[in-house]
């Protein structure tokens, strides 16, 4: 049999045929006089194998490692390990279905948010909230909790929302929410020693629970110590994250996450 008569047969390409041998997953087979490749039943048989396996998403390195062990216990593991991926993988896409779900609803209703799709529990929270009415602060507080939920890991992402769900349950929340954001609106272009940045800190600090922001990390909140030595990175965000704002705004939230350390128990 040829090499495109083998390939035919099992549904492949000559190139890809070429390939596996070159990969070691199916053997040379015999040379006629004339020098092409002699194929057999047995190498259809192998080709067959490593089609479908393919098919069913393992990775060349992964079928080599089940061709070498025809008894067939290794197979087992590899598909034990690719079932297990594959319901990582509709996990997430069932996720990102739903954070598409409610983009589209935006979309429809002619709120589609500046900061783009989140996960259905953020953008229930951001309802919560509701619009603060041409506020720059509120849009950019938005656009960070969307940051932070993209770029946490599972825990660390599930914690905020549990925090912002126990403050937006306060009676009052979102009125003090707004009234933050008006007072963080107005130190755009103030001072840092500006008398309102205290009181911004102040109503701001009594609408976030203390525990949402831990004591003890070593990052300094002054971003002047870089991580503290913890070797995060959490000082070089807290330094991007203050860069964002106006010095009399970022002062003023360097002084509130003061206020929640010292006041949380």
């Amino acid at each position: 049999m040829r090499i495109g008569e083998l390939a035919a047969a099992v549904g492949v390409t000559p190139r890809a045929v070429r390939h596996y041998h070159h990969l070691g997953l199916l053997p040379e087979p015999d040379r006629r006089a004339n020098g092409y490749r002699d194929y057999t039943l047995r190498h259809m048989v192998v080709l067959a194998r490593i089609r479908r396996m393919t098919e069913l998403g393992l990775g060349l390195a992964e079928v080599r490692d089940v061709l070498a062990d025809d008894a067939g216990r290794e197979l087992v593991e590899v598909l034990g390990e690719l079932d297990e991926d594959l319901a990582r993988q509709e996990d997430e896409i069932r996720e990102r279905r739903g954070r598409l779900r409610v983009l589209m609803e935006e979309a429809r209703a002619g709120r589609l948010p500046a900061e783009g799709p989140v996960s259905p529990e953020l953008a229930a929270l951001f309802g919560k909230f509701g619009h603060a009415p041409h506020s720059p602060m509120a849009a950019k507080d938005r656009e960070v909790f969307a940051l932070l939920e993209t770029t946490a890991t599972p825990e660390v992402r599930a914690e905020m929302l549990a925090g912002l769900e126990s403050m937006m349950s306060v009676p009052g929340a979102v009125e003090r929410a707004h009234e933050a954001y008006a007072l963080l609106d107005a130190l755009a272009d103030a001072s840092p020693d500006d008398p309102r940045v205290a009181e911004a800190a102040r109503v701001l600090a009594d609408l976030i629970p203390p525990d949402m922001v831990p004591r003890d990390t070593g990052i300094d909140l002054d971003d002047s110590g870089g991580d503290g030595g913890t070797g995060t990175g959490t000082g070089s965000f807290l330094r991007a994250f203050y860069a964002d704002f106006a010095p009399a705004q970022a002062e003023a939230i360097r002084r509130t996450l003061r206020i929640l350390r010292e006041d949380r128990p």
